[in-house]
């Protein structure tokens, strides 16, 4: 799938070419063009808008909004840990997005909540926007190993719930559990489990083990928020609604990372 920037009708947009192979399967284009139908109606401040697709032609695009700013994955890399003010204000926007995403009665599962998905909307990463939902159980990346292997495995592995690494039954948490090891990841200024290879990471988690929480930034409330979220047991994950009221409960008794002491003497 690739991915290139340009105008429609004046404005900035973001175009996403569907793979050829994929193309030719008369269902796929049937089911694209039933999702887009879908995707096109949806309307969040929190998630990125779908603007249309190219269904009658191939090869078959998706049009959607162009943000500014880039994604969280390169964000962090160049910024590290952030503030836990920053995180959860960047936490809260993601789980209003996927609240909505979420909501009865067209559940629409991610499958792929991870950094890169996460966009600014501009480079002062005033909010951010989830992108890449919807559609990403008929796009299949050709990518070794960040995702969608044809045996049902959707997703990057290193923010993988262990349920869809073990081609077990799954539902939205798998979304919960990816959201933990991304404001893991905020907090702690490095992605889940480092050290070892996306797969190895997928494995390790799926044999019961998480990551270790090192930095001073990790509050015992967000804490307490993230090990909840990443339960093994997806009926122990909060919903998206209970995690936003947790996190703006936590967000009271955080210091704003705005210091307004530009009149002091």
């Amino acid at each position: 799938m690739s991915i290139v920037s340009t105008y429609w009708r004046g404005t900035p947009v973001a175009v996403k070419r569907i793979l050829p192979s994929l193309s030719d399967d008369r269902l796929v284009i049937q089911d694209f063009r039933h999702e887009v139908d879908l995707l096109v109606k949806l309307r969040h401040p929190n998630i990125v808008q779908f603007l249309g697709a190219v269904t009658e032609r191939k090869p078959l695009m998706l049009i959607t909004e162009y943000l500014r700013g880039g994604d969280l994955h390169q964000y962090l890399k160049e910024k590290g840990g952030l503030t836990p003010a920053t995180a959860v204000n960047f936490a809260l926007d993601i789980a209003r997005g996927m609240t909505y995403l979420h909501n009865e009665p067209n559940v629409i599962i991610h499958r792929d909540l991870k950094p890169r998905n996460v966009l600014l909307v501009n480079s002062s990463a005033d909010h951010l926007k989830v992108g890449d939902f919807g559609l990403s159980k008929l796009i299949k990346v050709q990518n070794s190993h960040d995702v969608y292997k044809m045996t049902g495995e959707t997703g990057s592995y290193r923010y993988m719930a262990p349920e869809v690494f073990r081609h077990r039954r799954y539902d939205k948490k798998v979304d919960v559990f990816s959201f933990a090891m991304i404001l893991y990841e905020m907090l702690e200024g490095e992605p889940p489990f480092a050290n070892h290879e996306p797969y190895e990471a997928a494995k390790h988690v799926s044999d019961g083990h998480r990551p270790t929480f090192r930095s001073k930034g990790c509050t015992p409330d967000l804490r307490e928020l993230i090990v909840k979220c990443w339960d093994a047991d997806m009926n122990q994950r909060p919903s998206f609604l209970d995690i936003l009221k947790r996190l703006e409960k936590i967000k009271e008794t955080l210091p704003s990372d705005h210091h307004w002491g530009l009149f002091t003497s």
